[in-house]
């Protein structure tokens, strides 16, 4: 497909050029990655927009569903939702379920609403290396809400952080204990904290686990300066709480665009998306040189046969490269 059609396609909110133009910029191949920069470069007038809010929890903690209800409930309300679902990759296979949408059926008919699920592929930080610039994509269709779900692995997603507004924890009944476990490090990060299934016979429990979580909220500093983090209660079965989390997102962007911590941030996030993107760059660059491919599974077998030290073994690959691509530099 030519640029201007992708162009015309996209800003029309036409959802299959849309998918097309996703999965342009998620190729690996150059000639996708140098169109896909093009196309994204013409775009960028149209883009930041929007709202970035991050969705994280633990495995059982009700992500897709609780993005279901809030999603269905904010298309609803006149708004244009995307989701970006990350679901994790198997370490064996790199292959992935994909299976969010069928746990978002309300919010996947919806017409206002477009769910894009994408394999982490191995990536750090819960999402897929290719998030930015799918966010990017999704503003320029109009959509003014970007809801992006983390795989729920732990600390590490808060590399979500870097690229979203808000960093919204979803909690379920009895989650008390995690402050001192695995999830600590997601608290820290937190704008909202919302305990989940909040209804029925956990309705109690959700009480008890919102009121530690208040409490323990004292002793550690607020993720954003200026803003305290609250700690709501919601059912997405039963469709309660929802427009609490809504006014608590709303006071928050008008919290931090009266502080002008908003735009910094977005400032911040567009700087470590660069150097992302270098680390990401030299490091493909390193490990496609033919000379590293020839010489690397001999320096891996005497680190493992005890002749080679790790710290020598990289000395020693980092100065072939450099002598492989020193006749390019030179020219």
């Amino acid at each position: 497909m030519k640029l201007d059609n992708f162009i015309n396609g996209i800003k029309r909110g036409d959802r299959v050029v849309l998918a097309q133009a996703i999965t342009l910029i998620e190729s690996n191949s150059l000639n996708h990655f140098n169109n896909g920069q093009k196309l994204l470069g013409s775009l960028l007038p149209s883009t930041g927009k929007s709202i970035r809010i991050a969705i994280t929890g633990s495995p059982g903690a009700g992500k897709s569903t609780f993005i279901n209800s809030f999603g269905t409930y904010l298309c609803n309300k006149g708004h244009k939702v995307a989701v970006l679902a990350i679901d994790p990759s198997s370490i064996r296979t790199r292959g992935s379920v994909l299976g969010d949408k069928t746990r978002m059926e309300d919010l996947s008919r919806h017409e206002n609403a477009y769910i894009r699920p994408s394999p982490s592929a191995g990536t750090l930080g819960g999402v897929n290396r290719k998030t930015r610039e799918t966010i990017l994509l999704c503003e320029a269709a109009g959509f003014d809400i970007i809801l992006i779900e983390t795989v729920g692995v732990g600390q590490s997603e808060v590399t979500a952080r870097s690229m979203t507004d808000l960093f919204l924890l979803i909690l379920q009944p009895g989650a008390g204990d995690e402050l001192q476990g695995i999830k600590k490090g997601a608290v820290e990060f937190a704008d909202c904290l919302v305990v989940n299934k909040a209804d029925g016979s956990n309705l109690n429990l959700a009480n008890l686990t919102k009121a530690q979580y208040q409490s323990a909220m004292h002793y550690i500093l607020p993720a954003t300066e200026g803003w305290q983090t609250p700690v709501l209660l919601a059912s997405s079965i039963e469709e309660k709480g929802l427009e609490d989390v809504w006014d608590c997102i709303q006071e928050f962007i008008k919290n931090t665009t009266e502080s002008k911590i908003f735009y910094k941030r977005r400032n911040e996030q567009q700087i470590d998306w660069l150097h992302s993107m270098i680390d990401e760059y030299l490091k493909n660059r390193f490990y496609g040189s033919d000379r590293i491919k020839k010489i690397i599974p001999g320096i891996e077998g005497s680190i493992i046969k005890g002749i080679t030290t790790p710290s020598t073994a990289m000395q020693l690959l980092i100065k072939e490269y450099e002598e492989a691509i020193a006749p390019a530099r030179n020219k």
